[in-house]
């Protein structure tokens, strides 16, 4: 079955999402907190530790957001063709450690891109307690196979990198098993799991999730530029542009440019050389 292009603009929810202090634990450690320095990022790895109050790290609201209601865009579609393509989330104020939020979603664009459909969808987050919003995502789908039918193309977003060395290169080695891990916390997409559907993909064997990659940076740039202190994320946004494979290295490049920092995260060989994987990133922070 194709893609079906009438759901653009069309409402989908509300539904309910839940999560709890075990929740914001798991999704912590599939990022990567603890794993270099398990006395580190306590916070966000701990619930019981002296002293020591549990926080939740701000990009768990995307997985709150795309995961566990409604996917209109992604009914009857192959999922081997499925890619990530980008992910924004801006946050209005800081995720409870437990807590409820009532979800609504709506596919905006189907843009044309030849070889693939580009598929944009925005979900707003309400706190049922207040009816306040919360938190918004918004998230880019590219589906090969579901292009050249015509449409607009859609937007040519231009990103340059400041013409100087980064301000930051905050670095992490992602583990083996760091797919298997983040994929607990909702994302139970075969691609990241399966050999033989990873290799249906045109992939020698599962991919890290992109939206593990995005925690991950988003991590290291909190701990770089905010003393660790999630709270303070206002928004982020980034591009998807390679694959990463569970055990490769991190390096995140990122400068302070006036309100906003930008960044963009590599994989290394070691010899300083790789490739970009989240590219045209852009952070702000509250003070």
């Amino acid at each position: 079955m194709a893609l079906d292009r009438g759901i653009v603009g069309a409402p989908q929810g509300p539904w309910t999402r839940a999560w709890n202090s075990d929740d914001a634990l798991l999704y912590a450690l599939g990022v990567g907190a603890g794993q270099l320095d398990a006395l580190a990022e306590l916070a966000y790895t701990t619930e019981n530790t002296k002293g020591v109050t549990q926080r939740v790290l701000p990009t768990y609201a995307i997985v709150l957001g795309q995961f566990g209601g409604p996917r209109a865009e992604l009914d009857g579609v192959d999922w081997t063709r499925i890619l990530h393509a980008e992910q924004s989330l801006t946050m209005y104020r800081p995720l409870p450690v437990s807590g409820s939020v009532e979800l609504r979603r709506v596919v905006t664009d189907i843009f044309d891109k030849g070889k693939g459909a580009l598929v944009v969808a925005e979900t707003t987050a309400i706190d049922p307690e207040d009816g306040q919003p919360l938190f918004a995502t918004r998230s880019s789908t590219f589906i090969r196979g579901e292009g050249g039918f015509g449409g607009d193309r859609g937007p040519s977003g231009t990103f340059t990198a400041p013409d100087r060395a980064p301000d930051a290169t905050p670095r992490f080695r992602t583990a083996p098993n760091q797919a298997l891990l983040y994929r607990l916390s909702g994302d139970r997409n075969a691609l990241h799991a399966d050999p033989a559907f990873a290799a249906a993909a045109g992939f020698p064997r599962p991919i890290l999730h992109g939206l593990a990659t995005y925690g991950i940076t988003v991590r290291l740039l909190l701990n770089e530029f905010a003393d660790g202190d999630g709270d303070r994320l206002g928004s982020v946004e980034g591009r998807f542009t390679k694959p990463v494979l569970p055990g490769d290295e991190l390096v995140v490049s990122a400068w302070r440019e006036g309100d906003e920092i930008l960044f963009r995260t590599t994989t290394t060989n070691g010899d300083g050389d790789g490739d970009i994987v989240l590219d045209r990133g852009r952070l702000s922070l509250r003070y």
